[in-house]
């Protein structure tokens, strides 16, 4: 555990490293750009200010007034003449003329122009902007110096090295902590799971936010809770199962009792057996749910397929449940426009449609109607059953297909549902290597549609 979470903090602290290297970097970079041409406009401006003023007015006074403006530390001016003699300048100690005498007489520019833009390397940035009035012409030649670029610049970087040492701190105390944030959960969680697997499903873990580590604890947590929740449906699909296999038991003994009476009429005898046939369908039915329920457990449905046509067979289907339908007054619908052949286990197939058929008429209101559709779509075979029946609720149709489920528990019980039926149904489907879905609204009907 210690190991994992070792590895896990040293891996953050090395790529948080490299990455804060990097944009201080960028960032330290571009400051120094953006300020460089901060520079660069404002001696530009200032400069072409000046020539203007100079080509509006040029005259002595002009010249002096110019000069006046621009004597201050950090900014120096210069004017020259279409010869390159210095007309006028701001600095008298003349250490620019000897600095810049190359530059300055070599000036053949019709622009303005940054002459000197090295601020690390030299004293100045210079720019020139020429000009023309009153036949003259020449250059206005602005100085600014770079010492207040290069303070910055040294302030800049020691409140950056001051950072870095700061973030190189921060990074290991989290790597200090990060052990324990990660391993406090990782040991719950494997605590929680040695529970689960002595079959204690109470369990509780903490809200760890919606990371991995969230989630991995949100699934021990639902895993939890569905085997708690299959745990309790098993016991009470068994109670139902011996609640139902007694209650057509008592009939069977009870009427067959009463049956067996001397002097009865016909009529009522064969009422009397009426009921005992119509209690033993409903245990050969359950029986046989059982019986499937016992070969999904084993694994052992198997699937011999082979081409047969699709009209014939599903109006076969249509006729042994069409008795059953009208008793209960629900129109069945048979929609396949063109005969087409399946390549399926017919006799699987069959119980998949059977047991959806009869899951719409268990759950279809009277004087309702359910729709059995085929079509063939991209060499494959798309079966829907399409009912209007009282739907299934949102928050439970992934659960349909799970064994021994059944939605709303009394409801089921009183429409005649086991849980079972739906199960088989997509263990059948997916033997084929088919997929069922399922679209339903509540109070509005469900539509089931198998893709073999």
């Amino acid at each position: 555990m210690n190991k994992i979470s070792t590895k896990l903090a040293i891996c953050f602290f090395i790529v948080v490293l490299i990455m804060e290297s990097s944009l201080m970097y960028y960032l330290h970079q571009s400051i120094i750009h953006t300020r460089a041409e901060e520079e660069f406009s404002l001696l530009l401006a200032n400069g072409a200010n000046h020539r203007d003023v100079l080509i509006e007015n040029y005259s002595d006074s002009t010249i002096k007034h110019i000069i006046l403006m621009e004597k201050n530390e950090n900014r120096e001016v210069m004017i020259t003449n279409s010869t390159g003699d210095i007309i006028s300048s701001s600095d008298k100690s003349y250490m620019l003329q000897e600095e810049y005498q190359l530059l300055i007489s070599d000036l053949n520019n019709e622009k303005d122009k940054i002459l000197v833009s090295d601020w690390r390397n030299s004293s100045y940035i210079v720019s020139a902007h020429p000009y023309k009035a009153n036949d003259q012409s020449g250059y206005v030649l602005m100085f600014q110096s770079t010492t207040s670029i290069n303070q910055m610049v040294n302030n800049m970087n020691k409140h950056f090295i001051i950072s870095g040492i700061a973030s190189f701190i921060v990074l290991f105390i989290v790597y200090a902590l990060l052990s324990k944030i990660l391993t406090r959960p990782l040991i719950r969680m494997k605590e929680a799971t040695e529970k689960l697997s002595k079959g204690d499903f109470n369990v509780s873990l903490p809200y760890l936010g919606k990371d991995e580590l969230g989630d991995l604890s949100g699934s021990i947590y639902k895993l939890a809770n569905d085997l708690e929740r299959l745990k309790d449906e098993r016991n009470e699909f068994l109670a139902s199962i011996a609640h139902e296999l007694s209650t057509p038991l008592t009939y069977l003994i009870g009427y067959s009792k009463i049956a067996m009476r001397k002097g009865l009429s016909e009529e009522e005898r064969e009422h009397y057996l009426e009921i005992i046939g119509e209690e033993s369908d409903r245990m050969k039915d359950l029986v046989k749910n059982l019986l499937d329920l016992a070969r999904m457990d084993e694994t052992s449905f198997t699937v011999s397929k082979e081409y047969f046509w699709a009209n014939s067979f599903l109006e076969n289907i249509c006729k042994l449940v069409v008795p059953s339908y009208e008793v209960k007054k629900i129109r069945l619908n048979l929609v396949c426009e063109s005969d087409f052949q399946i390549y399926a286990d017919s006799i699987r197939l069959e119980q998949i449609i059977l047991n959806l058929l009869d899951n719409s008429l268990k759950y279809s209101n009277e004087n309702s109607e359910v729709t059995l559709k085929a079509y063939k779509k991209d060499e494959k075979t798309i079966i829907s059953v399409i009912d209007t029946g009282i739907g299934i609720p949102a928050d439970e149709i992934e659960f349909i297909f799970e064994k021994l489920y059944r939605v709303e528990k009394s409801r089921s019980r009183a429409y005649g549902g086991s849980g079972i039926g739906l199960a088989v149904v997509k263990e059948l489907v997916e033997a084929h290597g088919g997929t069922i879905e399922v679209k339903s609204k509540l109070g509005e009907g469900s539509t089931f549609k198998i893709t073999i």
